[in-house]
């Protein structure tokens, strides 16, 4: 089976098939770096992380672009009300952020372009639509001529006329259409500034991205990726902009993730992410307090193209569910290689990764995925109980890694938490129980057990002895 992908602009899944063979150039909006980043950022980058992986593991090579909108009125205001330097602050955040999505094992992009690092080609590519009458100049300011273009609203799935009187657009008597957007604006007092053909002034939002794609991955690309909030404006004005002037196609596919959910666990009620409720979860608290694994199962767990419900009960499911994961990786206790508990192992190991290939195909089924993983480790662990060991257990651990790794999880028993530094302890005190349980002294070996338990350490009692888990 070829992968199938849902696409925005047709709204259908549709197999997937690139421009050159073998490659993906594939463009995604990335963040704005005005605060610290949070969990809804870090969302999205996991989502196109493993949609890249992925298809990295079915033999494509992949061109990875993610921008930084390192100007804009937000970094300003941030700015201003901080008393710094507007590109000195996002810069600073950008760099932040680019270290944080290293620690939750998201793979560099190929490119981070920045738009304070492509202002020559922002201006030329806005030179361009002045030029063939796309767009025009107005005081200082260049918009884009929305009338120009007899599909506008492809993306979105609305006509102009709806737009029109259906939508808040900026006031403005110098704009041609209230439709009108801008590609470049004026300079204030005080703003950051570039000289240009009219004026020194910055960037409009959605010009970036065109200038930004076209600059490093060409004019046509495989896979524009983003969250669903941008499909209208940002994503159909890049769609205008970019199409006015190539005349072609922009982007075979449109990929867009839902956005994350805040649910307060007393009422069950969906809440915004906002300062003033006092519920921001950003990046670092959530490191601080779980393994990066565990927010990655928690996006995983989840439809991209669905809202992703978040709260604290969840992320401590997700964190049991990682322990759970953990525990395909202990040795085999067993030599045994033949026997029908080793081909029970080597059969569920084969159906597993057709399952999850499977999954993965019909549009980046990440769920269906991570249950594939769930039943090779119900499978090793069976296995290991039954004495399974030698290359028949060696070969699932590798697949489950294989296939882990896909995904992007480390399952790194060493990063999940403090808890690998009190091993000795547990293990010595595991030892003296099974002592004591020799000696027929069962209410001091539960006392063990019972106070292991009341630190959070639960004992399993098996045929090839105890095993622990945080």
């Amino acid at each position: 089976m070829s992968i199938h992908i849902y696409n925005t602009l047709s709204r259908k899944v549709e197999p997937f098939t690139t421009i050159e063979p073998g490659v993906v150039r594939m463009y995604v909006c990335g963040v704005t770096p005005y605060d610290d980043a949070h969990v809804g950022h870090a969302m999205s980058a996991i989502v196109f992380d493993v949609i890249r992986r992925y298809l990295e593991y079915r033999g494509y090579r992949v061109r990875h672009v993610v921008n930084f909108t390192d100007v804009d009125d937000k970094v300003i205001a941030r700015a201003e009300t901080l008393g710094r330097d507007a590109l000195q602050l996002s810069g600073q955040l950008a760099d932040e952020f680019l270290a944080q999505l290293a620690a939750l094992n998201v793979q560099p992009a190929s490119e981070y372009p920045r738009v304070t690092q492509t202002i020559p080609e922002i201006v030329s590519f806005i030179e361009g639509l002045v030029a063939n009458k796309h767009a025009y100049a107005a005081d200082g300011d260049v918009y884009f001529r929305v009338a120009s273009t007899n599909d506008y609203g492809k993306l979105s799935g609305r006509s102009l006329g709806e737009m029109l009187s259906g939508t808040r657009f900026e006031v403005d008597p110098r704009k041609e259409s209230p439709a009108d957007f801008a590609l470049w604006k004026a300079s204030k007092p005080g703003e950051p500034a570039w000289p240009s053909p009219w004026g020194p002034g910055r960037p409009g939002w959605h010009i970036e991205c065109s200038a930004m794609s076209v600059k490093h991955l060409g004019e046509q690309i495989d896979i524009h990726g983003g969250g669903n909030d941008l499909i209208f404006p940002h994503h159909e004005n890049e769609i205008a902009q970019s199409e006015s002037l190539t005349g072609k196609p922009f982007a075979r596919y449109w990929v867009h993730n839902g956005m994350l959910q805040l649910v307060n666990p007393q009422t069950r009620e969906v809440e915004k992410m906002s300062k003033s409720l006092g519920n921001v979860v950003t990046v670092a608290s959530f490191l601080e307090q779980y393994d990066a694994d565990v927010f990655r199962l928690i996006v995983l767990g989840s439809y991209y193209r669905s809202p992703l419900t978040y709260n604290a009960e969840i992320a401590a499911d997700n964190a049991r569910k990682h322990e759970r994961l953990l525990t395909a990786l202990r040795p085999a206790v067993g030599a045994a290689e033949a026997g029908p508990a080793a081909e029970a192992l080597a059969h569920v190991i084969e159906e597993a990764r057709a399952g999850f290939t499977l999954a993965m195909d019909s549009d980046f089924n990440t769920a269906g995925a991570i249950a594939a993983l769930f039943e090779i480790v119900r499978a090793i662990n069976t296995a290991r109980d039954a004495g399974v060991g030698g290359q028949p257990f060696a070969t699932a651990q590798a697949t489950f890694k294989e296939l882990a790794g896909v995904l992007g999880l480390r399952l790194d028993p060493e990063r999940r938490d403090k808890g690998h530094d009190i091993a000795p302890f547990v293990e010595l005190l595991i030892e003296v129980r099974a002592e004591l349980r020799k000696a027929r002294q069962f209410a001091l070996a539960d006392m063990v057990r019972g106070r292991l338990s009341s630190l959070g350490v639960t004992l399993e009692d098996g045929p090839q002895g105890t095993r622990w888990k945080i």
